[in-house]
């Protein structure tokens, strides 16, 4: 040992004798060694509640088979007779009650949530079977026990269940409940109408999953929405959904091209190892096991009891189909139009739950989400669920009309369609020159527009690079109002724009595309837009000068143009009539602005790459498949393609 090292144990330990004489010196007793150590960490801690004005339980509420699901109940301090929000969640009832630490339900709970337990409301958040702290196994989105479900329990009964056990175990409640979620949660809010419970007064989905075939999250029309092979991985391959993989490049797009066919990715990393990979890539066509679980379909056949309030948004970049087809195929039932309701606002996915100023560089004059929230869903809960609620004066259907960023209150929905509506749509044409006619057919004998269309060079969905949907940096949220002027530059794409508007168009409804197109190969994707460019100068957002803002935009997998159940080779090099139906609009094309309609037949890598020649299965697609096929869109005489506009005055 060093003899300055020595020196300093010596200085120190006549320090410590020091120290310990003075102690004893003025009657103090030597603190005697712990007998053992065992560590500073309890094996329960119970933090303070004397600032919360909320009290949180945690409960394990048993279902009909047994299985006990983890449910978190928040009561707002001094609760009594108040109601109760039940959503069942596949991603974490813990998370989503500890979102933000804080002593106040209205910061430690989602905003829409907390301005709820603010208002008196008793929220509930449940882990469905199988995820997270829930018993069971997990099936994504659950089918109806039936057919396609043999355990005899589902999302319907464990709601039922959930709601059975709340109203008997918390003494706080007046026995009124209602279902609210987002997404998946609204799916579980719809799978809760099936066989209500009789304390259920409300139902709340939020642009719910309804047919994933159609055009919610697996497939749009046929066409399979492959990058949502990074959610199928990390929601099934773990109970706690923590397994997750790491894409080798920055830039999706290459990504997805290199890896050739969306089944030969899912290979190269492992997910034929999910069973619910291996069902839906088995599952191309819209067969017996997608209709069956189509719930829009489902709830038509069911009798109308409890009050829903439909919440879509209008720029959903995940389940742009569901609220609305679901409303739609409900709607007739509603005979006295006091039961059913929809709400269709300016947001991307989940947005009328948070912030709705803005949508990327798109401001709404006010929080739209907000307004919504105290104009229209708290009316429509409190008449329902409070005691002695007041009658809500809530219109059957709320729209937020983009363009003019105005709500409108209206008895139906659409305002407009081809028949049986208020209003006659009109047909906006593809003409020569790039030109659009509105309502007037072109005249000249045969026209057509080409393009070659190669999937060794797919269209990007957006700019490149394109990041992983939900990596931290992305923007996935905000992708359907993206400018379009990247699409607009490639040779692959055909872009129809109008004159300059002189008065505003104004539709409210779902536009519909006419294609009448040809192909080379024998398989064909197209995509059809519908977009408002904006003037060469926006005074005080100059950035928007010249934007091309999509209002309205599909893919259709041409060999389900007949029978999405029966796929079949699109004859080569012959005319076909294709019909798509675009997602729902409330929009005003605004005078000075200009109508554009873009085509074209990749949206890579959002969707897979169609081949362009037929094959059994596109999942399986190999490499000598993929061809360059030339694309021609017809534009006059028989064959004038046009797009369908829900024109309103």
């Amino acid at each position: 040992m060093p003899s300055s090292i020595r020196l300093y144990g010596r200085v120190a330990a006549g320090f410590m004798t020091a120290w310990v004489s003075v102690g004893f010196a003025a009657g103090q007793s030597a603190p005697s060694a712990p007998a053992s150590v065992t560590g500073d960490i309890p094996d329960k801690f119970e933090a303070s509640r004397t600032q919360a004005d909320f009290e949180k339980r945690e409960v394990m509420i048993p279902m009909r088979d047994g299985t006990k699901l983890y449910t978190v109940i928040v009561i707002p301090n001094g609760a009594t007779h108040a109601p109760i929000i039940l959503q069942r969640t596949p991603y974490s009832a813990a998370k989503f009650v500890a979102s933000t630490p804080s002593p106040r339900a209205a910061v430690a709970l989602p905003t829409a949530y907390g301005e709820l337990a603010d208002a008196g409301y008793i929220i509930v958040s449940q882990d469905v079977r199988g995820k997270y702290k829930s018993e069971g196994s997990y099936v994504m989105t659950r089918p109806l026990a039936g057919p396609l479900n043999d355990s005899g329990v589902d999302h319907a009964t464990d709601a039922y269940d959930t709601i059975d056990w709340l109203v008997k175990n918390v003494p706080e409640s007046n026995g009124r409940v209602a279902t609210m979620g987002t997404s998946y949660a609204g799916f579980t809010v719809l799978m809760s109408l099936v066989h209500p419970h009789p304390a259920l007064q409300a139902a709340v989905p939020f642009n719910p999953m309804v047919d994933p075939w159609m055009g919610d999250d697996w497939f749009h029309n046929g066409a399979f929405r492959q990058t949502y092979a990074d959610y199928i991985y990390w929601q099934t391959a773990a109970k706690s959904s923590d397994q997750d993989w790491k894409p080798a490049r920055y830039d999706a797009y290459e990504t997805w091209l290199e890896a050739g066919s969306a089944g030969a990715f899912g290979t190269s990393i492992g997910m034929d190892q999910l069973p619910f990979w291996k069902r839906l890539v088995s599952h191309p066509a819209y067969d017996d096991y997608w209709q069956s679980q189509a719930l829009d379909k489902i709830l038509a056949d069911q009798p109308l009891i409890v009050p829903t309030l439909y919440v879509h948004s209008q720029w959903d970049q995940e389940d742009i189909y569901g609220a609305v087809a679901t409303y739609a195929a409900t709607e007739p039932k509603d005979t006295r139009n006091d039961t059913n309701f929809l709400v269709i606002g300016p947001w991307r996915h989940g947005g009328g739950g948070g912030d709705g100023s803005s949508l990327g560089p798109f401001k709404f004059d006010g929080d739209t989400g907000r307004w919504f929230r105290l104009n229209v869903l708290r009316p429509f809960l409190d008449a329902r669920l409070k005691d002695g609620g007041a009658k809500a004066d809530i219109a059957p259907v709320t729209v937020f009309e983009t363009g003019s960023n105005q709500w409108r209150r209206y008895d139906r929905w659409p305002q407009s369609c081809a028949t049986g509506c208020p209003y006659e749509s009109r047909k906006l044409y593809l003409a020569a020159r790039s030109t659009l006619s509105l309502g007037s057919a072109p005249t000249e004998a045969v026209g057509f527009d080409e393009y070659v269309s190669d999937p060794r060079k797919p269209v990007t969905y957006r700019l490149r690079p394109i990041r992983p949907t939900y990596s931290d940096d992305s923007t996935w949220d905000r992708w359907l109002v993206d400018d379009q002027r990247f699409a607009g530059d490639r040779t692959d794409v055909l872009s129809y724009t109008s004159e300059v508007l002189k008065a505003p168009v104004r539709i409210a409804g779902q536009p519909v595309a006419h294609l009448y197109a040809a192909t080379s190969g024998t398989d064909s994707d197209w995509v059809v837009k519908l977009i408002d460019v904006y003037p060469d100068d926006v005074p005080g957002q100059l950035e928007l000068g010249g934007y091309e803002l999509p209002v309205a935009m599909d893919i259709l997998r041409g060999r389900y143009r007949d029978d999405p159940s029966r796929p079949s080779a699109v004859p080569a090099n012959q005319v076909i009539a294709y019909s798509l139906k675009l997602p729902h609009a409330d929009h005003v094309f605004l005078p000075g602005h200009r109508i554009m309609v873009q085509v074209q037949s990749s949206w890579f890598p959002l969707y897979d790459r169609n081949p362009q020649t037929f094959v059994e299965n596109i999942f399986y697609a190999k490499p000598s498949d993929y061809v360059a096929a030339r694309q021609r869109v017809y534009r006059s005489g028989k064959f004038a393609s046009y797009v369908d506009l829900p024109v309103v005055p």
